[in-house]
């Protein structure tokens, strides 16, 4: 499966932007690529080698959001019953994707339901 350059410009935007939130790291476990804060995953960034369609996966606790990303083509609940926590899967190859700063918004979403408040407070400061 070859990756568009599109879809993998668009990943590349959304996985700098979560590894610039405060405390963010990037791990590999199950051999994708995941940015965390405290342990604990906010997104899933999947894997840019072309082995699967190329995706992201946050979690949406706000509903319009929610409900927003859900109308992306191709969009999904997550699996392993993570859908029902809110976690949504958003492929980047479909056509009528979400373009790079929607996905940043809820890259950020993600990060401030996850993150401690601590963590947001700093994210916080640095917008102001």
């Amino acid at each position: 499966m070859t990756v568009s350059k599109s879809a993998l410009r668009t990943w590349e935007r959304v996985r700098d932007f979560a590894l610039g939130m405060p405390g963010a790291a990037e791990e590999f476990p199950w051999g994708e690529s995941v940015a965390k804060v405290n342990k604990k995953v906010f997104v899933f960034l999947g894997m840019d080698d072309g082995s699967y369609p190329l995706g992201i996966t946050v979690k949406l606790t706000d509903e319009a959001a929610h409900a927003h990303a859900l109308t992306a083509p191709g969009a999904e609940p997550a699996g392993y019953g993570l859908g029902k926590a809110g976690w949504v899967r958003v492929p980047l190859e479909e056509k009528g994707a979400p373009a790079a700063d929607l996905l940043c918004d809820w890259v950020e979403e993600s990060y401030r339901t996850i993150a401690t408040k601590k963590r947001v407070a700093e994210l916080d400061a640095r917008a102001s």
